[in-house]
This record gives structure tokens, sequence and C-alpha cells, in this order.
């Protein structure tokens, strides 16, 4: 072993090290089943800001999005506005009322608030939610374990195989121990290990290409189309070269537009982010958690949609291996000295973790709260749930990290950023829409909501493989492509949405059972 590399391993070490420290400590202060799901609703506004930023974010973030930023330019800061204007949306219009209900309800987790809200005494509404999560909730693991293995590949030359299971052996060791609050705390550690690495690296490269002048005028001898919002031209298929009257605004480039921006929409709703919501201690933490998540956002996106940029400028696709997504690795391998680019490692695999430790625990609350103690054994201790979670948590994590090994041997002409939307899409098409309307609509019917789950449900898969098929089998290339730009999660999201308004008009008998159930919004229980 090198000495260059035996630096990147050191703080790679440290990092495990202290995640393993975080669990070990967290798990001195799991005494019960809210505690092991929702930290007994302690935290603070720094703690919730810091731990849903990181989980919202994932391997796409410093993966899918700098590649984004390389290949697409600045059209990547579509993706950046989606996110602003999710998270935003989240904290400023939701997380106010849904904290103040599902306090009044005492819920520790998203399934719980449904039930609640809706006055649904059967747990159908319950099952449907939970068994959602248990479906996507590895799929969307799953890519990030196989994320795992890609980063440690790139950073160390370690085999693919090996780098995953070793991410995910300390993810296992700390969340089994640690339960909700080892998430949060670790998020809040490798939350701040992402944003100063992603506000840092674009200077660095800013630095090593001579400035922003050089940076730009190299871009435009490149393609002048990757400085503008409607992203590169089409290249020559003989020499190369961008194609003269290509670039520029069309319905395809303002489809595509639309499908980034709508990214954020998952923020509005999707239980491994407002999960954090119910944990948090009152409701003065909404503001500066608000202004501490937009902060975030903004610097730390912004950040990987330059590392992409900037390093366009300096890295050429051959240097890559053809491979936009290796855009960040490869920067802080050239750049940065060995220690701190093993801090970078860290960093990537923080962006991974923080993700999911967040799903993994999401997961196991709805197969040990949502389906065996409330629907099964609710006399069920303490004690024993938690050691059922575990259980259950170890379980999920297996599945998720089968997935990402089958995703080891997939076709890699797909990005990995496409694979993880994927995941990030179906839970966001089953939940966001009934979560909405649940907050702002008191007409939602526990019915309206059950078929709005199973419609966004089921949409995400027709869209990302039937529709398309059929599309080309019928000749209409022109409309798939079109999907294709506009990605699932937008028309998914629209038809649960829909379906949830309809049937809830048409479902007299649930509409008189939730009849006054905003009154609950009038004061806080924790003001």
């Amino acid at each position: 072993m090198t000495t260059e590399t035996m630096w990147k391993v050191l703080a790679v070490a440290l990092y495990a090290g202290v995640l393993l420290l975080i669990g070990y400590l967290a798990s001195k202060r799991m005494t019960t089943i809210r505690d092991y799901f929702a930290s007994d609703k302690k935290l603070s506004f720094f703690n919730v800001a810091f731990s849903a930023r990181a989980t919202g974010e994932s391997a796409w973030l410093l993966i899918g999005l700098t590649g984004m930023g390389y290949a697409m330019g600045a059209k990547a800061f579509w993706v950046v506005l989606g996110e602003m204007l999710g998270v935003g949306g989240a904290w400023l219009l939701m997380s106010r009322r849904f904290k103040r209900l599902s306090d009044k309800y005492d819920a520790i987790t998203v399934p719980d608030y449904l039930e609640a809200r809706l006055r649904d005494s059967g747990h159908t509404l319950r099952l449907i939610a939970g068994g959602a999560l248990v479906i996507f909730v590895p799929i969307y693991a799953g890519a990030q374990v196989f994320a795992t293995g890609d980063a440690f590949n790139s950073f160390l030359g370690w085999n693919h195989l090996i780098g995953a299971t070793v991410g995910f052996v300390v993810v296992l060791l700390y969340i089994t121990q640690g339960g909700f609050t080892a998430v949060v705390w670790s998020d809040v550690f490798q939350g701040s290990l992402m944003f100063l690495g992603l506000v840092t690296l674009p200077l660095v490269i800013l630095a090593e290409a001579g400035g922003l002048t050089s940076i730009l005028d190299t871009l435009r001898s490149i393609d002048p189309h990757l400085l503008s919002l409607h992203g590169p031209g089409a290249k020559d298929a003989v020499t190369g070269a961008v194609a003269p009257g290509t670039g520029g605004w069309s319905t395809g480039t303002v489809v595509s537009v639309v499908g980034l921006a709508a990214i954020g929409i998952g923020f509005w709703g999707s239980p491994q982010v407002f999960v954090r919501y119910i944990s948090m201690k009152n409701e003065r933490q909404i503001a500066p958690g608000a202004a501490t998540a937009l902060t975030w956002t903004l610097l730390a996106d912004s950040g990987a949609v330059l590392v992409g940029l900037f390093g366009r400028a300096v890295f050429s696709p051959e240097s890559l291996g053809g491979d936009h997504e290796a855009i960040l690795p490869t920067a802080a391998l050239d750049l940065l000295p060995a220690f701190f680019a093993g801090v970078f490692i860290a960093m990537v695999l923080s962006a991974i973790m923080s993700t999911i430790d967040s799903l993994l625990v999401v997961a196991s609350s709805a197969g040990v709260r949502d389906y065996w103690q409330k629907t099964r054994h609710p006399e069920m201790d303490d004690r024993t749930l938690m050691s059922l979670s575990r259980k259950v948590t170890i379980v999920l994590s297996l599945i998720a990290f089968g997935i990402g090994m089958g995703l080891l041997l997939r076709d890699r002409d797909k990005p990995l950023f496409w694979i993880i939307i994927f995941g990030w899409s179906g839970i966001a098409a089953t939940f966001c829409p009934t979560m909405i309307l649940s907050l702002f609509w008191e007409k939602l019917t526990a019915l309206g909501a059950k078929c709005s789950m199973v419609a966004g449900f089921v949409s995400v898969p027709i869209f990302s493989f039937a529709v398309p098929k059929a599309l080309e089998a019928t000749g209409q290339d022109a409309l798939a492509g079109y999907l294709a730009d506009l990605d699932v999660l937008l028309p998914s999201f629209a038809i649960g949405f829909a379906v949830a308004v309809v049937v809830s008009l048409l479902d007299r008998p649930g509409r008189e059972r939730v009849r006054g159930a905003f009154a609950d919004l009038k004061e806080p229980v924790n003001p």
C-alpha cells in the first residue's frame, strides 16, 4: 500500500470510527419505541434541518448532480431550482401544519398520522403505506449500496463488491444499535462534510483552471450552450463537434426542464423527510430550521453543479473514462492532497449512508410499528418492539444489499442518477399527493388516500417501462422522447393527486367522517 493510499484509508477509517461511536452513544439513549423511531420528539431545528437535507440528497447529489453539471452545463441548475422549491415548500408551507397535527395525534410515523387524520379504523391505509415503503425503500437504498461500491472503486481502486460490503457493514452496525437518534446525529456530521466539500471543491477547480474567465472561455470553446439554461447542443456523429443550429429552446427542452425541476416534488411528503418534523421539539424550531435547510440546499446543490460545470473545462471526457459521473472523484484525486482526497471519499459515503440509514429506519418502522404492533399485537411492550425493530432493520438491510449487488451487474448505460430517481419517485408518487391534500384539503377521505397511494405507486413502473414500450411500438417516438425527458415523477404525482380528489368527492360517508378535522390545527400541543 502506497503512502498516498494510506492517507486516504486513514481519512475513511476516521470517518467510519465517528459513525460507529455515534451509534454506540445513541444506543445508550434508546429506552422506548418513540426513541428508536422519533428520538422521543426532542430534536432541535439544527439537527432536524441537517438531517433532513442529508437524507433528502443521497448519492445523486455528489455523483449524479455533479455528473449532470458536467454533461448538461448550466441546465442542471434547474434541478437546484426544483430542490429549493421542494425544500422551501415543505418547511414553509407544510411542516407547521404537519407538526401540529402529528403532535395532536401523538404520531411517531407518517402512517400513524395518516390513519388518525383520515379517521381510518380498519388499518388498510396503514398497510398500504407500510407496504409501499417496504417495497420501494430497498430499491432506493440498494442504489445507494451500489454507489458505495462505485465510490470505493473510484477513489481507492477497490473492487466494487468489497467497497459496497464495507460501507454496508458500517451502516448496519450503527443504525441497528442507535436507531433514529443515531441516524440524526450521523446525518449532522455527514451533512456538514457534504456541505463543506461541495462549497470548497468548485473553488479548488477554479484556482486550478486559472480563474473564472479562463473557465468560461474554455467552456465556450467546447460548446457555448453549456453556459445557457437550455443546455448543450447536439454533437456531430462523425466529428464530435457541436452541430450548427442545435441548442436553444424547443418543446423537448422545455419538457426536460420541467422534468428536472419536478424532482423537488418529492420533498412535499416523503416519509423519510417528514418523520424529521415529527421528531422536532416544538413549532418554534420551524423558522430557523427552514432558513438552515434552504441555505444548505442553495449552496450545496449549486456547488455540485459547479463541480461538474467547472470540471468540464479542466477534465476531458477521456480523462474520466467516458463516465461524466466520475467528475467529483477524479477532481478530488487529481487536485487535492491524499488525506483530503480521503475526506472526499468520506463525503461521498456521507451522502450515501445518510440516505440508507434513514430509509431503513423508515421501512423498519413501517414493518414493526405500522404492521406488527398496530394491526397484530397492540399489547407488545417497548423492549420487545425494539428488539424486533433491530431484526427487521437487518433483514431490510440485507434485501437492499442484495439489490445493490444486482445493480453492480446492471447495464451501465443508464446513469446512477436516474436509477436513484426511480426509487425516489416511487416513494414520492405514493405519499406526496396524499400528504399535501391531508394538510390543505379537509375533504380528503381515507378511501381517496388509499386509491391515490395505489395509483401513484403503480404509475411509476407503468410510466417507466410499459408506456415507453407502447409508444415506441405504435411509432410514437417523439412522444416517447418527451416522456423520457419529463421522467416519471410528475405524471405519476398528477395521477395520484387527481385520483385522491375524485374518489374523495364521490365518497360522501368518508367526507362525513373527516368533517371538522382541521379543528385540530387551532392550537399547538407543544407551544
